[in-house]
């Protein structure tokens, strides 16, 4: 199927036509199997873009001359060759080719042979074979030797999962990558994802978009999180760790951006039924194309191929927001340490398309006394920004907390919020915070109740008070009024005495004046007296 697709790219994409030459499957059986990866070899053969050639070897034959001579081959090759004017070439498959030849020596040979006669046309050729036994790569163990290029394609089976891998042992002139690459056969072909060519080589945007609950934005410096930056989501079952990551994927609909939704534990129809009961309605954006969900159980695929599928998916769909829910799911069935590369590579091919990411993961802590200080993964390190959300437990009653762990590049805030959710939404409240203690939920309401009864008593006794003082200020202001009264009496009767005294003194002074007038002056008698 490799090489077949190689051909079929070859005379659609880079008008390089091509010549399948098989050996075991005859062109109905083969152009009937390419039909499953969305190829018609029919209408390509028809367009002289692809010669499908069937030689039927029979070992009897083989076993019966003696002799073994390529040149038939080379002969048959050449004239689909040049009927087409092919640049690629697929011999399929190579041990048939040399089926019932004992003597090993002109194997050998022909072989040889064989690869030189493809050089010498300037042909870009693929010879599939079967492994060896053992270790060994090829039946023959010459192959790997006279090829330029060699690659080795596995299918395992772990703990009943089965993987497809395909690994590039040799390149000649070529640097390529030695790892084992995971790699899917899906309805478009062969996908394969080199995962280990990823480089810390990506963007870093200064661009902030919100998270969809304002007082979360308030707490990650007042405008959310940076574009394409990862943002993980733990905390440990029942905490709303699927409504948070939900609520960011409306809200990026609502902006108009395509948000892509992993889900691997509920269906599609009951993740909107369950988001709709707290007013996050998925539906119109399902519908209007801006929202895809995708929800599968961990265990229908390895590792590998659920990350060859995000890949898949995220390049067709082309997301502004990718949410994976939960990623702790994974580890159903694999270890921890095969879990975090695989998740290391997702979220450094999405910061390579500057996509934002929403993680959500399970923490082992269920309370607040429990320090789930990392996730399950152990991923935290490589995201960007982390929410730890906590469930609180006290008078009888369980609440949710929620707080930012780390947000890199921005100011956070360091507080506990309440996390609340209802038909209305999801919504953060301020908690009680004492000496001692926090408080959420009704013990919050009752301390709240207990402070504003408490506060209220106090502004009455301060409002006694001050009518107290203002009384004792009016009295002091009566007594004042009264000495100013008495005062004032006494200083108009200190006044009338003096004025009185001076009318008296008046008086006698003018009497005496006039007595002294009518003795003719003086006080020494009248003229008539002295005559």
């Amino acid at each position: 199927m490799l090489a077949m697709e190689f051909l079929v790219r070859g005379a659609t994409q880079f008008g390089e036509p091509g010549v399948f030459m098989m050996f075991e499957e005859n062109p109905q059986e083969l152009a009937a199997n390419a039909r499953s990866l969305g190829f018609d070899l029919d209408e390509l053969t028809a367009q002289k873009k692809l010669i499908l050639d069937h030689v039927a070897i029979e070992r009897s034959e083989i076993e019966e001359t003696g002799e073994y001579d390529l040149e038939g081959l080379f002969i048959r090759l050449g004239y689909a060759i040049d009927s087409i004017g092919a640049k690629r070439m697929v011999l399929d498959t190579v041990e048939a080719l040399f089926a019932g030849l004992p003597n090993h020596a002109v194997l050998r040979a022909e072989l040889r042979r064989l690869f030189r006669w493809i050089k010498d046309r300037g042909m870009t050729a693929i010879i599939t074979g079967e492994k060896g036994e053992g270790t060994a790569i090829t039946r023959y163990g010459l192959e790997e030797y006279v090829a330029d290029c060699v690659i080795t394609l596995d299918h395992r089976i772990t703990e009943q999962i089965s993987t497809r891998r395909l690994r590039v042992m040799k390149y000649r002139g070529s640097v390529h990558g030695t790892n084992e690459y995971p790699f899917i056969i899906s309805p478009h072909g062969l996908s394969v994802l080199p995962i280990t060519s990823l480089q810390l080589d990506h963007k870093a945007s200064t661009e902030r978009v919100p998270t969809g609950v304002p007082q979360l934005d308030q707490m990650l410096g007042g405008k959310g999180v940076y574009r394409g930056s990862s943002v993980l989501i733990t905390g440990s079952p029942g905490t709303g760790k699927s409504s948070l990551s939900a609520k960011f994927a409306e809200t990026a609909s609502r902006r108009g951006e395509r948000t892509l939704l992993f889900a691997y534990e509920e269906s599609p129809a009951q993740l909107l039924r369950n988001m709709r009961s707290i007013g996050v309605d998925l539906a119109p954006w399902v519908s209007k194309g801006l929202l895809q969900i995708h929800a599968s159980r961990p265990t229908v695929h390895g590792l590998e191929q659920h990350l060859v599928m995000m890949h898949d998916t995220v390049t067709a769909f082309s997301p502004s927001v990718v949410v994976v829910d939960p990623i702790s799911n994974l580890t159903l069935t694999r270890t921890e340490t095969d879990v975090k590369p695989t998740l290391m590579r997702l979220i450094d091919f999405l910061k390579h398309r500057q996509i934002t990411s929403i993680f959500t993961g399970l923490t082992t802590g269920a309370s607040a006394a429990d320090a789930p200080e990392d996730s399950q993964l152990g991923v935290s390190s490589l995201m960007d920004t982390w929410l730890l959300l906590r469930n609180v437990e006290i008078n009888g009653e369980r609440n949710r907390t929620i707080y930012v762990l780390k947000s890199r590049g921005m100011p956070h805030s360091n507080q506990v919020r309440e996390f609340v959710l209802s038909d209305a939404g999801i919504h953060l409240v301020d908690v009680y915070l004492g000496s001692d203690r926090v408080l959420t939920g009704t013990a919050r309401v009752s301390q709240a109740a207990a402070e504003r009864a408490a506060a209220e008593l106090l502004m009455q006794d301060h409002e006694r008070k001050l009518r107290q003082l203002g009384a004792k200020r009016k009295a002091i202001e009566a007594q004042i009024a009264a000495l100013q009264a008495e005062g004032e009496a006494e200083e108009a009767e200190v006044r009338f005495a003096i004025a009185q005294d001076s009318v008296q003194t008046r008086t006698v002074q003018e009497g005496a004046a006039a007595m002294a007038h009518l003795r003719g002056g003086n006080g020494k008698g009248s003229p008539k007296a002295r005559r």
